[in-house]
């Protein structure tokens, strides 16, 4: 479909989404993370991934201190923030151009990263910490709203819903008006309908075949695939042998609207989306000339 570009303000950085798909790299600080867990637990480590990835293209680094994984047991937020800060620091330092995202649900960990320098708060939870929409307001922070269905350690249990993208995209809708009328600006919301949070696979590919619907509610989408059980339900494969089947379901994603996307492999995603990019940008001069 065809992509509108949107501004996502996110303090003094503008990023502009829908020409070029905006790519998140994801940098897990967690020794539990599905994929990649402890191998970023070292802050060198991390900051050289970061780095890395800023390098094969990523256009946001996202810091996680607490894994949000089906299953996961919630994390103390002294822990969340010793994993986070000096990593966060580090980068703010060694890399001050870098956009720099933190996923986390809890406002005192929110406020904490905003004032070492974090440009995003990335939150599961779409801002239900009353501190972190207050921190969220105070700083202009760019803010990723996602719906989640129960809690990452039981959502997965039941999953149920009678409409899933009706009630996904009217719980989102929803949201960015409450934070909006608590000082949330709207140019600094990106939405997230959460795939693998609380959805069985067919929720998944629903929401994706409708992604549609959420963009027509005026802010970009954000869309998380990468290596999730969604991608081992159709290939088959173990987490570690993903990629391809993430790729393939990261293309289809943006071809139905999503305009930022988050990743682990953030060069074969980067290579991915330069082609699916191009051909939507000639599907557009295509309908223009006709």
């Amino acid at each position: 479909m065809p992509r509108t570009p949107l501004l996502w303000q996110c303090r003094d950085r503008w990023l502009v989404t829908g020409p070029r798909t905006l790519v998140m790299g994801i940098l897990n600080l967690t020794p539990d993370s599905f994929f990649d867990g402890g191998k970023w637990t070292d802050p060198d480590a991390a900051v050289s991934h970061a780095l890395a990835m800023a390098q094969d293209g990523a256009d946001i680094i996202d810091l996680g201190g607490e894994s949000t994984r089906p299953g996961a047991p919630p994390v103390p937020p002294d822990v969340e923030l010793e994993r986070v800060l000096p990593v966060l620091r580090r980068l703010r330092t060694v890399a001050p151009d870098l956009v720099i995202s933190v996923d986390t649900r809890r406002g005192v960990v929110a406020r904490a990263a905003l004032e070492a320098g974090a440009h995003i708060i990335n939150d599961v939870s779409a801002l239900s910490d009353p501190e972190t929409v207050a921190a969220v307001a105070e700083y202009g922070a760019g803010v990723v709203l996602m719906h989640m269905q129960g809690e990452p350690a039981t959502m997965q249990d039941h999953p149920h819903y009678e409409d899933v993208t009706r009630e996904v995209v009217e719980f989102l809708r929803h949201r960015m008006a409450a934070v909006e009328r608590l000082g949330v600006r709207r140019d600094c919301v990106v939405l997230d309908p959460g795939i693998g949070f609380g959805k069985t696979p067919a929720h998944n590919l629903q929401l994706i075949r409708d992604l549609p619907t959420l963009v027509r509610l005026g802010r970009p989408v954000l869309i998380g695939v990468s290596r999730k059980s969604i991608v081992g339900h159709l290939t088959g494969r173990p987490v570690q042998e993903r990629l391809p089947g993430s790729l393939a379901l990261t293309t289809i994603a943006v071809l139905r609207g999503a305009t930022i996307v988050r990743a682990h492999d953030v060069r074969e995603t980067c290579d991915a989306l330069r082609v699916t990019d191009r051909m939507l940008a000639e599907v557009s001069d295509a309908l223009d000339v006709d």
